[in-house]
């Protein structure tokens, strides 16, 4: 029997939204003939002209920034770059806010289970994260080792190494995008109360609390996405 050639091509994968919404971005910078050093329209217009949401915007510039397209200038705007590299928007794994998404449906369950489940020796593993976060504030690298500690402590409190390897696959897909928005992005608020909110899903967990862990974890993942993503 002939085989249907139809079902036995290999999908193709649908391309991620910051890549579709930066070629738009190109193709206007083209279409308005901006030039090397000059400024792109703000970002709330931006976003109205593309019909698009402000963090799939950011996503996307940040995207043409580590190309070489734009430069994203604190407090000032977005550039087309003096000498624009060609375009070609590279593919870096799914946006910060597709994993900023995924993470606050799972780890505020992760969350929720950790509380049901965690020992005296889990809770003291937790507790070892948020002292170590708050020990290296100032230490960019230590803190941001400390905040991995502390999401994988949760996970391993749940007694599901499958749930250990969710948390570490989302981490992992922090990747340069996710650094380059944080780095033009996250503010000192952020950073600080980053520390409280540690400390309440903590809290939650120890109580033994789930409903407590779950609304604790999702809203400090809440906090994250809106500094990243309003005006």
């Amino acid at each position: 029997m002939k085989k249907n050639s139809a079902n036995s091509e290999t999908p193709t994968a649908e391309p991620r939204l910051y890549r579709v919404v930066a070629e738009r971005v190109q193709q206007m910078i083209q279409d308005d003939k901006i030039g090397p050093g000059e400024r792109l329209p703000a970002e709330r217009e931006l976003a109205a002209r593309l019909s698009v949401s402000r963090a799939s915007l950011r996503e996307a510039l940040i995207a043409l920034e580590l190309g070489g397209v734009v430069e994203v200038r604190g407090g000032s705007g977005v550039y087309v770059c003096e000498q624009p590299l060609p375009a070609d928007v590279p593919e870096t794994g799914p946006g910060p806010f597709e994993v900023l998404a995924a993470r606050r449906m799972i780890e505020s369950e992760i969350a929720a289970i950790a509380a049901k489940a965690a020992t005296g020796a889990a809770v003291d593993a937790i507790l070892r994260a948020v002292e170590q976060m708050e020990r290296h504030h100032e230490d960019r690298a230590s803190n941001e080792q400390a905040d991995r500690n502390f999401h994988l402590a949760i996970a391993r409190a749940t007694g599901n190494t499958a749930l250990v390897g969710v948390v570490e696959y989302l981490w992992n897909n922090r990747g340069s995008l996710w650094h380059k928005l944080k780095e033009h992005y996250q503010t000192e608020e952020l950073r600080l109360q980053t520390l409280p909110d540690h400390r309440k899903i903590l809290e939650a967990i120890a109580a033994h609390d789930p409903a407590g862990a779950r609304h604790a974890m999702r809203s400090h993942l809440e906090r994250v996405t809106r500094t990243f993503s309003r005006g």
